[in-house]
């Protein structure tokens, strides 16, 4: 990469500086060494795996604490290609016992 790609790259990214206990540091020079120039790529897609995870739980809070009725309504397919497969209802499929697996 030269280093006007270089300069463009960083300067649409925010730096930030963290701390690493031992134990983790060597861990992701061991996963992302610093001469392979993987190490930020790694740090990023972690940050974006936390992030994303911690949204889903909050979503997933949300629906907990606010269930949806389970029935489609007209609103709730507004805007959206009637004959796209995702604005069909499903039929409703029986529980499965926790832990079970698929058969698939």
């Amino acid at each position: 990469m030269d280093g006007g790609s270089c300069m463009y790259i960083l300067g649409h990214m925010k730096q930030i500086l963290i701390e690493l206990d031992d134990r983790c540091a060597r861990e992701l020079g061991r996963l992302a060494p610093p001469k392979k120039r993987m190490r930020a790529e790694f740090i990023r897609l972690a940050i974006r795996r936390a992030i994303d995870l911690a949204l889903d739980r909050a979503t997933e809070r949300a629906y907990r604490g606010q269930p949806l009725t389970g029935e489609m309504t007209p609103g709730d397919l507004a805007g959206w290609d009637a004959l796209n497969e995702l604005a069909q209802a499903r039929p409703k499929r029986a529980a499965r016992p926790r832990g079970a697996k698929s058969a698939a």
